[in-house]
């Protein structure tokens, strides 16, 4: 039993690595006309060496055989069966049957002319030939596609023709066409491949219509109104027409006779206008007569635009822009839209297009240009009425600004800056600007940002550090990315301006206290003052006496009785007023300010010394040697303040007086040197002096 399972288990292994051939299935024939036949099935591909086997003894080694000529020709009738065979077996498929001309693939017909038929516009005729004894002409149907040379939308039409002519209409005039052309046996599932290409040009004929459109700009000083007007080939005009010239004619609306006529060979025309309305009428020609004429008015400058439009939006779909806006006025149905690039400078690019029972508008994204802002329009018309327009901004596709805003430092001070900038020109943005970045970073430090919106223009920077130099530049960015500006440098200050203030204060606050208390510790002993102001005179010498005369009257004072009730014969008292400022100057410059006063009244006032007034003095027993006509001159100094003069009484000043006279002695020089006693005269004077003359006679 052993022995026997033993024997029949490597005949099971043996037999379980068999693998026999699928079965071939799916079988497909193509008739290559005047090529060959080739058949295909499934599977394509198997595990061991297979080879397949038909009926007519043709063997191959994949999934597919031909049959070339003259074994294969149509009509005939064909029968094909497949064997597939490897090492294991032998697999064998359906028979299936054929009419070659059910699977007949032709050749594509050779296209011979593409003509216009004179006389006959927008139409081609399209001849081509055929070499072959089996088929006539009539076994055929065809196909034939045409596009204009500029587009990529090809229409195709089916036909069938027995003398391979076919003339093709509905084309547009003066138009150049691209045409192919492909044939199929009646009755074959295959349709041959494209034709070679072939091109022809529609016959020429009048200009088709215009489109018409203008610019209002506001009106100049002089009163006088630019308009642009601007037109183009109407929608669906031939894209070859040929035109020689243009014909603009204007006049305005209430006066006919003021027609005027421009012959132009462009497309636009500037005119200036006055402000009532006008009539416009642009016609083109060429040899064979002129295009339907394209009219447009022209509003009054007084005349106000209705409004119909309530809001407009932009948005992307798939490779194009669509612009969509809502009317409140369901009559209007007839819409301009007008785009051009929104530059810094005029739009010299406008271009315009009319949209007709729709409230919406499309253009493919690549018509516009990348990173440049667009100014989009929509005006609506109704009759020959031109409304309020409503315009929109948008980018076809955002890109990061070309450079960033340049910067200024202001305000700089110990730890704050105030940072401002200007707008990116529009033609640098190419983007709109979402916000903006201020980067800055101090010397061999730590880079900071802060971010603020598109609408601000200027930030402070604060907690900067004291006395140290910045690094600071501004980025603008877009959905797209980022552009930075210029770098500027600028170095924070030491002090501050309140610091410098307070400073300043401190120190002029201290030393004019010092200055306080320096000239109130001088005016504790004013004798010191005296001392020094007097030093210097030689009371004794007539010419010094006289010098000091010159001195005290060199300001004009006026000449004051101090007491009335004092006897003129026996004695004068006289007040003069002095500078309230003399003191100090002879403090600060006695000396030079003496000289000055010296020279000047002794070049100028000579006469005035000796020959001028009458002059009184006192005799001085001291001075025995003046003329007996001559009295010496004795000043005596008595200072006091305003204030002290009002309060002293008449009776004091008697007083005093009688003292001096009754003595009979004069104050000589120690008398103004004397320290330890002061002068009763002068123990009240600051700033003002008084000078008492006496006059005493003398016994010869």
């Amino acid at each position: 039993m052993w022995i026997l399972a033993l024997w029949i288990l490597p005949l099971l292994y043996k037999f379980s690595l068999t693998a026999l051939p699928a079965k071939p299935e799916n079988i497909s024939c193509i008739l290559y006309y005047k090529k060959n036949l080739t058949c295909t099935w499934s599977p394509k591909k198997e595990i061991n060496y297979t080879t397949y086997v038909n009926h007519v003894s043709n063997s191959s080694t994949g999934a597919s055989c031909s049959f070339f000529r003259p074994t294969i020709t149509p009509p005939d009738y064909f029968t094909i069966k497949v064997e597939a065979e490897n090492k294991d077996g032998v697999a064998t498929s359906d028979i299936t049957h054929w009419t070659l001309n059910d699977i007949v693939k032709m050749e594509p017909p050779k296209i011979l002319s593409v003509k216009p038929i004179l006389g006959i516009k927008k139409m081609m005729q399209i001849k081509w030939e055929w070499h072959d004894s089996l088929f006539s002409s009539s076994d055929f149907k065809y196909m034939l596609r045409y596009r204009t040379i500029n587009s990529t939308h090809w229409v195709e039409v089916d036909f069938q023709s027995d003398d391979l002519v076919y003339n093709l209409t509905g084309l547009q005039a003066f138009t150049e066409y691209i045409i192919a052309m492909r044939c199929m046996v009646k009755g074959s599932y295959f349709w041959s491949d494209w034709s070679q290409e072939k091109m022809g040009l529609t016959e020429e004929e009048v200009p088709g219509g215009l489109d018409l459109w203008r610019v209002l700009r506001p009106a100049e000083v002089d009163g006088r109104r630019p308009v642009q007007l601007l037109w183009k080939k109407a929608r669906g005009a031939p894209v070859l027409e040929k035109t020689f010239g243009y014909i603009l004619s204007y006049f305005p609306e209430n006066n006919t006779n003021l027609t005027q006529i421009i012959n132009t060979t462009t497309q636009q025309c500037e005119l200036y206008l006055g402000g009532e309305t006008y009539w416009m009428s642009v016609t083109s020609y060429n040899s064979l007569g002129n295009s339907p004429a394209a009219t447009l008015r022209i509003p009054a400058v007084n005349e106000t635009p209705f409004q119909c439009i309530e809001a407009m939006q932009t948005y992307f779909a798939q490779d194009l822009l669509v612009v969509e806006w809502q009317s409140s006025d369901p009559v209007v149905d007839t819409w301009m839209v007008e785009w051009f690039p929104d530059l810094d400078s005029e739009p010299s690019d406008i271009s315009w297009e009319s949209v007709s029972e729709a409230r919406n508008w499309t253009i493919p994204q690549d018509k516009l240009k990348p990173c440049h802002l667009y100014n989009i329009s929509v005006y609506p018309l109704f009759q020959d009425l031109v409304g309020e327009p409503y315009s929109i901004q948008v980018y076809a596709k955002e890109c990061a600004p070309e450079k960033g805003p340049i910067i200024k430092a202001e305000n700089i001070g110990v730890n704050t800056v105030t940072i401002t900038w200007k707008e990116i020109p529009k033609s640098k943005r190419r983007g709109f600007i979402s916000n903006y970045t201020i980067f800055y970073q101090a010397e061999g430090g730590k880079e900071f940002s802060k971010t603020v919106s598109s609408s601000i223009q200027q930030y402070d920077l604060e907690s900067l550090t004291r006395k140290t130099s910045y690094t600071v530049r501004v980025m603008a960015s877009t959905r797209a990315g980022g552009g930075n500006g210029t770098e500027i440098n600028f170095r924070t200050l030491s002090l501050s301006v309140f610091e410098i203030v307070l400073i300043t204060s401190l120190v002029g606050g201290g030393l004019l206290i010092f200055t306080v208390l320096t000239v109130a510790s001088g005016l504790k002993k004013p004798g010191r003052k005296v001392e020094c102001c007097l030093r210097g005179w030689d009371f004794g010498d007539p010419s010094s006496m006289r010098g000091m005369s010159l001195f005290l009257f060199q300001n004009k004072p006026n000449l004051k009785e101090f007491d009335d009730s004092v006897n003129t014969e026996d004695s004068i008292l006289k007040s003069y007023c002095v500078p309230s400022d003399l003191i100090d100057k002879l403090v600060v410059n006695f000396e030079n300010f003496l000289e000055e006063v010296f020279i000047e009244e002794a070049e100028k006032g000579q006469e005035n010394i000796w020959g001028g007034e009458k002059n009184e003095y006192v005799t001085s027993p001291n001075r025995p040697d003046c003329p007996p006509e001559k009295s010496s001159q004795v000043l005596t100094e008595i200072p006091s303040r305003k204030s002290q003069l009002s309060e002293m009484s008449e009776d004091n000043s008697s007083e005093v007086e009688e003292q001096l006279l009754s003595s009979g002695e004069s104050l000589g020089p120690d008398y103004f040197y004397e320290e330890g006693a002061l002068n009763p005269y002068l123990k009240n004077s600051v700033t003002t002096r008084e000078f008492l003359v006496h006059e005493t006679k003398t016994e010869v």
